[in-house]
C-alpha cells in the first residue's frame, strides 16, 4: 500500500512538549490506481512510530482546505 514520498515539513505542536505536525506526500496511499494524496500527521511524541491523528488530503480537494482554514482560525 502507500509510501512516504516527500516529508514536506515538521512544525511543533504547540501545547505539548514534544509534539509534532508532519505533512507529507503520499503515493498510491489506498491501492496502486489511488490518487497521491497529502498527508497531516498529528504526533502527541515526535518519536512516536505512527500519528496519533492523520488526515489525508487529495490535490484536488488542497485549496479548499486551506481556505477553510484560514476562515476557522478568523473565527477563533
Amino acid at each position: 500500500m502507500g509510501r512516504v514520498d516527500k516529508i514536506i515539513k515538521e512544525i511543533d505542536l504547540s501545547g505539548t512538549q514534544n509534539g509534532k505536525i508532519k505533512i507529507a506526500t503520499i503515493v498510491e496511499p489506498y491501492s496502486e490506481e489511488s490518487e497521491t494524496v497529502v498527508s497531516i500527521g498529528i504526533f502527541l511524541d515526535a518519536d512516536a512510530e505512527a500519528p496519533n491523528w492523520v488526515a489525508h488530503i487529495p490535490k484536488s480537494n488542497i485549496d479548499a482546505v486551506i481556505e477553510a482554514l484560514r476562515e476557522a482560525k478568523k473565527e477563533m
